[in-house]
């Protein structure tokens, strides 16, 4: 499993989490409802068969290789969220670095 603990000590992330497929949650810590993280998981469930699809699409147009997808973000003025595969890190935009957050749900996600 994942250390949440990491991922949440990286400035500007205030919540970290993983999910299954199917939009249930693993584990989640940080600064949100129990409501709210489950939407999350769904949401972020959703959004990675979404990139699937999207990245599949790339390949078959471009011919270069976009598959299998491993991560996405979403970034607005104020917050934002970053996933790996099926780990992800809600963050405040303008505290984080993308490079740090990236390396490190890349070494999470082996764990």
């Amino acid at each position: 499993m994942a250390n949440l603990e990491r991922l949440l000590s990286i400035r500007g992330v205030w919540a970290a989490g993983q999910f299954n497929n199917d939009g249930t949650i693993v584990e989640c810590k940080g600064e949100l409802s129990q409501e709210f993280a489950l939407m999350a998981a769904r949401m972020c469930a959703a959004n990675n068969n979404l990139a699937s699809v999207l990245c599949d699409a790339f390949t078959g147009i471009s011919e270069q290789e976009w598959t299998p997808m491993h991560c996405w973000a979403v970034a607005g003025p104020k917050h934002g969220i970053f996933v790996f595969k099926n780990l992800g890190v809600m963050f405040n935009t303008r505290e984080v670095s993308f490079n740090e957050i990236l390396k490190a749900l890349m070494e999470e996600s082996r764990s």
